[in-house]
């Protein structure tokens, strides 16, 4: 019985997504139409088994051996030489709105890759020109920011890796994009980018052991280590901070008296016995801040 173009296009398709050729022979339309459904099982496990997202993932979370990323990546036609960067995105709920707003910023030609990681969490693998600068890359970590702000109306922030030559380096670029997010998260909410490069002493903090912060917190504070400030006394603090202690130009821009935020910054030194009107108080006290922040997270966890 001669093959149906059904079943020749089937094995069509399998020896494209697989090299393999195969003949059938069969006798009935029972028999031939029982290995089409055979034939499309297997495209389809092996779609799934290698898919382009499948296979990025697994190698960004678990890492694949060197001689298998070249022979994977090119039967998915994934260039493994190639100079990019991981963004990696955090929103509320990573929706199909979302996915489909990032496609039509980055279209197939421009070889970007959109990998879900989880429900929140997206990785965007980028390519970059060799001679890309990294206001250029911070640039386009903006511009995702402002296009789903605009059109998803979703709050976004982003973290970006340092760049990477080929697809063997992609773990430890995942690896330093995820820190980015966390540290960026922890210790620098009120941004929206956060550049591996420039984390800044909050990379130093997320390292250090729990029980050597707890030793720093005691010897600042001694034995009543603050809890934590309300929401307003951390943002008047933190634009103090910003504004080189000025206080005039800092009650400006909270639009607050100058006197409410000297009040302000009194009952903390009630608190802590640090003035934040002093470099050096104002100093530690961002850093005890922070490494408060740290522990609070950590015991979260």
């Amino acid at each position: 019985m001669e093959q149906t173009p059904e079943l020749t296009k089937a094995l069509s398709e399998l020896k494209r997504l697989t090299g393999l050729t195969m003949q059938i022979t069969a006798d009935t339309p029972e028999e031939t139409a029982a290995a089409l459904e055979q034939i499309r099982c297997l495209c389809t496990a092996y779609r799934e088994k290698y898919n382009k997202n499948d296979f990025l993932l697994s190698l960004m979370k678990n890492g694949i051996p060197a001689y298998d990323i070249y022979e994977r990546a090119g039967r998915l036609h994934i260039p493994v030489e190639e100079k990019r960067v991981i963004y990696l995105l955090k929103t509320k709920e990573l929706t199909d709105t979302i996915i489909e707003i990032l496609r039509n910023l980055f279209p197939r030609r421009a070889k970007t890759y959109l990998v879900p990681v989880s429900k929140d969490i997206l990785s965007i693998l980028h390519p970059v020109r060799s001679a890309s600068s990294e206001d250029e890359i911070r640039k386009t970590a903006h511009i995702i920011v402002d296009t789903l702000n605009t059109e998803a109306l979703a709050h976004v922030q982003i973290a970006y890796s340092s760049v990477i030559e080929n697809l063997a380096e992609l773990p430890g670029a995942f690896r330093e994009s995820t820190l980015a997010l966390k540290v960026g998260e922890l210790f620098y909410s009120e941004q929206i980018v956060f550049p591996y490069n420039e984390l800044g002493i909050g990379r130093l903090i997320y390292q250090l052991p729990v029980s050597l912060c707890e030793s720093f917190l005691s010897e600042i504070f001694g034995e009543k280590v603050p809890d934590g400030f309300d929401e307003e006394t951390t943002l008047a603090v933190n634009r103090f901070l910003q504004n080189n202690l000025n206080i005039a130009e800092t009650a400006r821009q909270l639009h607050m008296h100058r006197n409410t935020l000297i009040y302000r910054l009194e009952q903390i030194q009630k608190r802590t016995g640090l003035d934040l009107r002093c470099f050096e108080d104002a100093m530690t006290f961002k850093i005890a801040t922070m490494v408060m922040n740290y522990l609070h997270s950590e015991r979260k966890s």
